[in-house]
């Protein structure tokens, strides 16, 4: 059993400052932990902070009042040392979320898409610098492309191409996963410009999909295939998905889309389990807390999916950029180096954060959108605490 009681969380001006108070206690969950891996130690230094933090999600998720779960998982140089789980994984009946759930990862996708591209500028395939027209030449079809000149593969990853964040089309976002690029190519006379190639950032989810496609082209490979064949299956990532199988849906938390004010939605999560139209090289995957800590371990280079030059190549911010890399945000402030992605679709929000110098990483994934708890804040204190704890 895991005690759980309500907190209230102040945000301060920085991230890391947060001042929790605790109530008196509310409710008793027990959880299931089916655990398969082998964690490193736990030491003494980061136990202490991860009591805490423990404390911390087990109390917001109780104050949230939603019926509503996180999973979580923690690692130090690359392998687990604490993984857990709170609340529920459906709206009704007692089904407790665990570390095997399933949840959407949302724009943490950009990362594996991100992490293509540099597999495919190693191989010698592309320079980061080409002209995406070059593959994709339906690109040449943006509204005002001939105004504002080419983009490169680096602009589309670095959120630098000066596309607006989606398309001026109806349906966009709606449509089976099998015809995703059909889709893209009807948005892209409907996608404009809000500043010209490597002037300034602008994060954009079109801009990633059409990265994706352009990749494809690139190989000559779906690319939800290279994903799979390069990322997914190397890393042994057997719980990750664009199409979620019939036999994995049981484990799916349920998404409850809570962003408006006093209404719960979760109707529209259910019906994105088919498809989200354009939405899959910037927002497609599925995956569990275990799983992307495959994934996360890889890009402390255990192991290894890219050389440290193309890691190195990934933090690097263009010019016209800002606090972003290649598919990786940059935080650094008081003394901490943070690379991650946070990720929110309808029903589910999600962040992973690598604090370079000291080692650690966090994964928290929950299935609904809004609430007491700040993901990305909640992700920087505990790594701020642990490295300041060595």
């Amino acid at each position: 059993m895991v005690t759980q009681a309500v907190f209230l969380l102040e945000k301060a001006d920085n991230p890391f400052l947060m001042k929790i108070r605790l109530l008196p206690i509310l409710a008793f969950v027990t959880f299931l932990f089916p655990f398969n891996f082998c964690f490193a130690q736990l030491n003494s230094q980061a136990k202490p902070v991860i009591d805490e933090f423990e404390k911390e999600l087990s109390a917001g998720i109780s104050h949230e009042n939603l019926h509503v779960g996180i999973s979580v998982a923690i690692l130090k140089d690359g392998k687990l040392i604490w993984l857990h789980a709170y609340g529920f994984a459906k709206r009704e009946g007692e089904t407790p979320a665990d570390t095997n759930t399933i949840y959407r990862i949302g724009s943490i996708t950009k990362t594996f898409t991100a992490v293509l591209l540099m597999q495919l500028v190693q191989e010698g395939k592309i320079e980061l610098d080409d002209p995406v027209e070059h593959y994709l030449p339906e690109i040449k079809k943006l509204n005002g492309y001939a105004d504002a000149g080419t983009i490169t593969f680096r602009q589309l990853a670095s959120h630098t191409s000066g596309l607006k964040r989606e398309p001026d089309m109806n349906n966009a976002d709606v449509g089976p996963l099998s015809q995703w690029e059909k889709k893209l190519i009807s948005c892209i006379p409907y996608t404009s410009f809000n500043s010209k190639p490597g002037e300034a950032f602008l994060y954009s989810n079109i801009g990633y999909a059409l990265l994706g496609l352009a990749l494809s082209r690139v190989t000559g490979v779906p690319y939800i295939t290279m994903v799979q064949q390069r990322i997914f299956t190397p890393l042994n990532m057997n719980d990750t998905f664009f199409a979620l199988p019939d036999d994995k849906r049981s484990r799916l938390a349920e998404g409850i889309d809570n962003n408006n004010k006093g209404t719960v939605n979760t109707s529209l999560p259910l019906k994105e389990i088919e498809g989200r139209g354009y939405r899959v090289p910037n927002g497609g995957i599925f995956s569990t807390p275990r799983d992307l800590s495959k994934f996360v371990a890889s890009l402390m280079g255990t192991p290894q999916l890219l050389s440290s030059k193309s890691m190195d190549q990934m933090q690097v911010v263009p010019p016209g950029g800002k606090n972003y890399g290649m598919g990786l945000a940059l935080y650094h402030k008081d003394g901490v180096n943070i690379i991650g992605h946070n990720g929110s679709v309808p029903g589910y929000t999600a962040q992973f954060a690598i604090e370079k110098q000291s080692g650690y990483a966090v994964i928290i994934m929950r299935n609904y959108n809004s609430g007491l708890i700040d993901l990305e804040r909640t992700a920087y204190n505990l790594l701020k605490l642990l490295k300041n704890a060595e």
